[in-house]
Order: C-alpha cells, then structure tokens, then sequence
C-alpha cells in the first residue's frame, strides 16, 4: 500500500448464491435508471447484488465489434443491467423482479425489459457490458474517465458535460456505463469517425479538465475505483485542498520515512 501495510484483515464470508436472476431493462434516460434502481431495492434489498447502467451507444459499439453478442430490447438510449442472488434454493427472486420490472413498465419507468431463462441468457446479457472496453479499444483511440458522483447528480453531470464536449471536441463520441447503484461511472469519449489518433489524443488534458470540474463542482471524485497511481498525481494536487494532501504527505511520512512502500505512487 502507499500509507502502510495490511497485517490483518477480517473477512465477512455469505452463503453461496442458489437461486439467481438476471435482466436487462430498457430506458429512456438516467433518471428512469435511478427510478428503477429504487424499485428493485425496496423489492430485494441486498439480494440485488448488481445493477449496471449502460448507454445505448454502449450496446450499439459492442454488438459492431461482436455481432453474435444479444440485442433483446433494441432502440432504446439507455440500458440496466441487474442481478440478484439468493442464498435459498427455493426462493422467489426471479418472480420479485419480473414483478418489479412488470410495475416499472406500466408506471412508465421502463420501456420493456428482458429476463434470462437461463445460465447461458444471463452469461449472454452480462457479456454485452464486459466487452464494452475491448469494442472501444477496437473502434479507435479513446480518452477514458473513471469518476464517481452522487447518484441523485449524475443525470446532471451526463447533461452538462455533453454540452461542455460538444463544443470543445465536435464530433466526439460517448461511451458511458457503469456501477450505478455506487456512483461510478466509466465515462469515456471515442474519436470521431475518421479522427486521428495523435490529434484526438492531443485534447485529452482539454477533455479531462471539462470532465473533472464538472465531478468537483457537483460534489463526486475525479478518481473512483480505478484509484491515483501515478497518471493522477497531478490531477490530486489540483483537486484536493492543500490540507488535504499535507495530510497525507505526514502519513506517508510517518509510516514509510525511507519511502520504500509503493513508491512514486499517490503521493511521491
């Protein structure tokens, strides 16, 4: 680690999951996804163990580049991807969620949605958002962001920094998805058709000052999951207030004098 090292840790361990469900519904836009994140956690609690948004765009990409991969519910500009599990074998999970994903369609949250009937359907619909970084590394150059905001906020940033990276980028392309119940989102834009490579890469620092200003302004992280490392140093010391990371520089300090753990990293 960059601020010490883990001598013991406490693991929390949960039955094996009999009993699991898979769905994809289609949306109108990021609003709806958040409705219906909603619904399904009222239904299932924590047995909803995965709920994955993804942008049309997103479907449209990976199905160019892997044509045999589904598309169950076509035309829409939004998508969720969900999962329960249950650890009972008898349990009712599938029929919650095609209950949920039923009342979410006639209250007009949904547009229509897909259940798998099996392993295999539900190994196909999840496969549509684990390509999605391979089908954009074979479209072209890209620009990736790993951010995270409020969930309430998204829709919000969605809107504004299209409008931002329109204007500074024309042309650009959108390729967004991810962990929408945490407030991450893999926000990544693809070259305009035709597009050099080294030109659209040359605005890659322009792209991530519009992207990261807009996270701060709105109360999220310019760096989610993904973490600082070193490609990120820079954007911490802008980001993050000068108490901030003296803090952190004392820790790291403290803990490691002779700068021997994960060095260069996070903090020097």
């Amino acid at each position: 680690g960059t601020l010490g090292i883990i001598t013991a840790a406490v693991l929390k361990l949960f039955p094996k999951p009999r009993t699991s469900a898979t769905a994809l519904a289609a949306l109108a836009d990021v609003d709806a996804a958040i409705a219906l994140l909603g619904l399904l956690r009222q239904a299932l609690g924590d047995r909803l163990t995965g709920f994955e948004l993804i942008s049309g765009d997103c479907i449209a990409l990976t199905r160019k580049q892997f044509p045999a991969l589904p598309d169950p519910v076509p035309g829409y500009p939004w998508y969720a991807l969900m999962q329960g599990d249950d650890p009972a074998t008898d349990s009712p999970l599938a029929v919650q969620i095609e209950a949920t994903l039923g009342a979410a369609v006639e209250q007009h949250v949904a547009g229509d949605a897909a259940i798998a009937q099996s392993a295999a359907q539900a190994a196909e619909l999840w496969a549509l958002r684990e390509h999605i970084p391979e089908a954009q590394r074979l479209e072209g150059p890209n620009i990736k962001h790993d951010v995270s905001l409020p969930v309430s906020r998204i829709p919000a940033f969605l809107a504004d920094a299209q409008l931002e990276l329109d204007a500074a980028l024309p042309g650009v392309r959108y390729v967004v998805f991810g962990h929408l119940g945490d407030g991450n989102l893999h926000y990544n834009l693809s070259a305009p058709a035709g597009t050099p490579a080294a030109a659209f890469l040359g605005d890659a620092a322009r792209a991530n000052r519009i992207v990261y200003d807009l996270v701060t302004r709105l109360g999220g992280s310019f760096s989610a999951e993904h973490g600082i490392g070193q490609m990120k140093r820079g954007e911490l010391l802008r980001y993050k207030s000068a108490v901030e990371v003296e803090l952190m520089q004392r820790i790291k300090r403290a803990l490691d004098p002779d700068a021997v753990l994960n060095p260069g990293k996070v903090v020097g």
